[in-house]
């Protein structure tokens, strides 16, 4: 996908999972946060509307022209994502096909927020301008411990330990209940303004 956005020289692209849960009024909400961006021109390569925040008990920096933006610590899951063409160009330069790491843990790589040392010492860049809208515009449908979730990675285990982490209980399991409770905590609310057309409560709609 990123070739292809890369050869037809596209100014800005929006990628999603086919299985996320759209919060309403999507389209305005994009529009609007696309439109603010647009007039203020912060210099962005990836923007993330989906995705699970891992750092939650430090709040993000705010972008100050922009309302509803801040600056992405390490996440993890590309449940959505705006992408520019010159970031495009920076992701399939770092030769990530040939690296053998899921795309949720190369982003946070390319944009030097990955936890994990020894991950970045596999790329010669980690520059990527890389920001979030807060609150976030698309969810997994249902989230991580919902009634009716399944993942066969969330609750896996390790492949040569099988005895030791077989947590297959997606009920009650640790994991599960972790995730639970990131997302009700992963609201940026301490750099948000009070009142925001993007923040406001509203029910979901599944695509």
């Amino acid at each position: 996908m990123w070739k292809e956005v890369a050869n037809r020289e596209l100014e800005k692209t929006l990628v999603t999972e086919d299985s996320v849960c759209f919060e309403n009024q999507f389209k305005r909400k994009l529009m609007k946060l696309m439109g603010d961006i647009q007039q203020a021109q912060p210099d962005w390569e990836l923007i993330y509307i989906g995705r699970k925040r891992m750092r939650v008990q430090e709040p993000e920096k705010a972008v100050p022209s922009v309302m509803n933006l801040v600056e992405a610590d390490y996440s993890c899951w590309t449940l959505g994502y705006a992408v520019s063409f010159q970031g495009t160009q920076k992701l399939i330069g770092a030769e990530p096909f040939s690296k053998m790491l899921p795309v949720g843990e190369f982003l946070p790589v390319m944009y030097n927020k990955h936890p994990v040392g020894k991950y970045m010492e596999y790329y010669e860049s980690s520059d990527l301008e890389a920001f979030s809208a807060e609150p976030l515009l698309v969810y997994l449908t249902p989230y991580t411990g919902q009634p009716g979730y399944l993942s066969d990675t969330e609750t896996s285990t390790v492949w040569d330990k099988e005895p030791l982490s077989a947590d297959r209980d997606r009920t009650h399991s640790w994991k599960s209940r972790q995730h639970g409770k990131i997302h009700s905590d992963a609201l940026n609310e301490d750099v948000l303004p009070s009142q925001s057309p993007l923040n406001a409560p509203s029910s979901r709609d599944e695509l």
